[in-house]
């Protein structure tokens, strides 16, 4: 008999025990008291324990409030593993959405060893270009109660939670201390934002006077912040037009951070964040500069906390790399778009399975490209695509960021205006353009 039948049955026979009594009765409520009491506790520890797990109050909700891709470094964006030994790094972050407590996750996602933090920190940068911190912010994080931590290859860890009131649109510095380099590094190349590295402990440094610099970001995936529990995030899927390739250098100008503005600026959007999970160089359809999208879908895209929309502005690479080194057959091409529209279909079935609303954006133009040098039929490929994505039914919308940044008078290329000069990525005032072109009215359903 199953728990419940039992436990039915034995309700019932409570409810009739009048007729055999009042003692009885009685008898029967203290049995059914004795039955249902470990019950009722157990589904009490289970949800204290949920409730523990999730690390907030009631009516409240971790969402990811900043996020990036994670891949291999290639060689000439690794730090020389000497550099690493017995090394603090301390890295800046912008926030989308604020909120009262904060966690970070930090990643060994592409590890081949165990990786040790000796110590993690979290402060408020005193600038966004500057390893600066204000001393009176800086808090130290723990994994499990302990200072340090230690995370197995191909894992990601997040910190316990620790209360800290951030505003969004704000910036974070994040620091750590390794005593001996990765096996295998895993990190984010295409930051746009400065990292500085010195050895020595140095997590509470007011600053780190004498660190190198680079302009990308290493072992941390997401920041997370315990918001309004109806708060959720706008995940942007893409290539190195997402990653803002071009955009300038710890000004926080991509097209995600021009949305993530327009969002906190309605009073009805505010609490919708923007993780952008753009990769440069990615593809679709095999890896290139990172996993292809369809193998990083799961971390990237379903794993950030609060994740409920999902833009799809992936593709360039694919169309522009079948002729990179030169033409192909009229099948190839025919051939690549097919496989393209496959790969976004199967992009779509796994947002709609986990309950995530998707966006298509259409390609933008890259004739005149000095890296893919494409043709006609390169750009009827782009056609091609671009009318499928735009043709109703096959996403929840469309973002058309073709039509947003094209020349009008040449609608194979950028406007010169919006183009950053290589005629592929946009300029910082074409990444204004696109961030100022979707509509806020997507994310109200």
């Amino acid at each position: 008999m199953l728990q419940g039948d039992m436990l039915a049955g034995q309700f019932r026979k409570a409810v009739h025990s009048r007729k055999k009594g009042r003692a009885s009765a009685m008898r029967q409520t203290r049995k059914l008291a004795a039955i249902l009491s470990p019950v009722f506790l157990g589904f009490a520890l289970m949800a204290s324990g949920a409730l523990a797990q999730r690390g907030t109050a009631k009516g409240d909700a971790w969402v990811a409030s900043w996020g990036a891709s994670q891949q291999i470094p290639e060689p000439q964006n690794a730090l020389p593993s000497d550099d690493l030994r017995d090394a603090t790094v301390r890295q800046i972050v912008h926030l989308s959405l604020g909120g009262s407590a904060l966690r970070a996750h930090l990643s060994n996602a592409f590890g081949t060893a165990a990786l040790h933090f000796t110590s993690v920190h979290i402060a408020h940068p005193k600038s966004p270009s500057a390893a600066a911190i204000d001393p009176a912010s800086d808090r130290t994080l723990t994994f499990a109660g302990k200072p340090d931590v230690t995370i197995p290859p191909g894992a990601e860890y997040v910190s316990d939670p620790i209360t800290m009131p951030v505003t969004p649109l704000s910036d974070l510095a994040v620091t750590f201390h390794l005593n001996a380099p990765p096996a295998q590094q895993t990190g984010h190349p295409g930051s746009r934002a400065t990292s500085y590295y010195a050895h020595g402990d140095q997590v509470s440094a007011v600053d780190l006077s004498d660190a190198k610099k680079v302009d990308h970001w290493y072992q941390l995936a997401e920041i997370d912040v315990r918001t309004a529990a109806k708060s959720a995030v706008v995940v942007a899927l893409g290539d190195s037009i997402t990653d803002g390739h071009s955009a300038t250098t710890n000004g926080n100008d991509r097209w995600t951070d021009v949305l993530a503005a327009r969002l906190q600026a309605q009073r009805k959007t505010r609490n919708i964040g923007v993780s952008n999970q753009g990769i440069g160089g990615n593809h679709l359809l095999h890896d290139g500069l990172g996993p292809n999208v369809l193998a990083r879908f799961d971390r990237d895209v379903l794993a950030p906390a609060g994740a409920r929309w999902v833009i799809v502005f992936e593709g360039v690479n694919d169309l522009g790399g079948l002729t990179r080194t030169g033409e192909v057959p009229t099948e190839q091409h025919a051939a690549m778009v097919e496989r393209v529209i496959a790969a976004y279909q199967q992009i779509a079935a796994r947002a709609h399975e986990s309950g995530l609303r998707i966006y298509g954006a259409t390609i933008t133009p890259y004739v005149g490209s000095d890296y893919y040098h494409p043709g006609p039929l390169s750009e009827a490929d782009r056609q091609a695509v671009n009318q499928w994505v735009r043709a109703e039914g096959h996403f929840d919308a469309v973002i058309d960021f073709d039509a947003v940044v094209r020349d009008p008078q040449h609608p194979d290329r950028l406007l010169p205006a919006y183009d950053c000069g290589d005629h592929l990525h946009p300029s910082p005032a074409g990444y204004k353009a696109m961030g100022e072109a979707v509509p806020l009215s997507l994310f109200a359903k």
